[in-house]
């Protein structure tokens, strides 16, 4: 079953914007915590944004005042707006989520999607 499906990956220019998208048919989606990922060739993978269920968010310093997460829960979405994006930008880019359901915790990934920044 496929729980989480991001989209927007691409190619772009230094200084350019992009947003990836990542839905879910999942019915814990506005309980949970979702976060946005990424993994560059040869580095371990990094926590870029978060938000919380009540869309609180958090952000690395590599991106605080590029970056926007963002969810939508009538459509199940969570966002990830880039601006002014950078060649060290590029990556493979996951969705997660976190949720528990009584006890039964989940922690779930999406495939990813590619970001490649470059002129």
């Amino acid at each position: 079953q496929v729980q989480l499906v991001e989209s927007g990956g691409g190619l772009v220019q230094p200084g350019g914007s992009l947003r990836l998208s990542c839905a879910t048919s999942g019915v814990w989606f506005s309980s949970s915590r979702m976060a946005w990922y990424r993994q560059a060739p040869g580095k371990e993978r990094e926590l870029v944004a978060l938000i919380t269920s009540d869309s609180m968010t958090e952000y690395a310093d590599s991106v605080k005042g590029r970056f926007t997460i963002s969810r939508e829960n009538s459509k199940k979405t969570m966002y990830l707006q880039m601006y002014s994006l950078k060649p060290e930008d590029t990556a493979t880019y996951y969705c997660n989520a976190y949720f528990v359901v009584g006890s039964r915790v989940s922690d779930i990934w999406g495939q990813g999607t590619l970001v490649t920044v470059s002129s």
